[in-house]
């Protein structure tokens, strides 16, 4: 199983995309600093997390929410979500 995500700093604005076969690893090492990319905005909280059967599937979706259009649709979901 492969699983791409979204997490969100809880102390700036930023998101951060990414894929995996163990999300669980995954979020512990983002939130230990040990992921260069995103040490310097943690601790983070998982915004969202999809299911792929196929590696590619999952790389697939990984750079389309890391595209432009991605991003928009990813920047609606959190607008949508803090007026609930």
């Amino acid at each position: 199983m492969y699983y791409v995500y979204i997490l969100k700093s809880k102390v700036k604005p930023i998101t951060y995309t990414g894929y995996t076969t163990n999300i669980e690893r995954r979020l512990k090492a983002h939130n230990s600093g040990s992921v260069k990319a995103t040490k310097s905005y943690r601790p983070y909280e998982l915004l969202q997390l999809e299911k792929f059967l196929s590696d590619k599937e999952a790389k697939i979706q990984e750079l389309y929410y890391k595209s432009t259009s991605g991003r928009r649709k990813i920047k609606k979901r959190l607008r949508l979500a803090k007026k609930i």
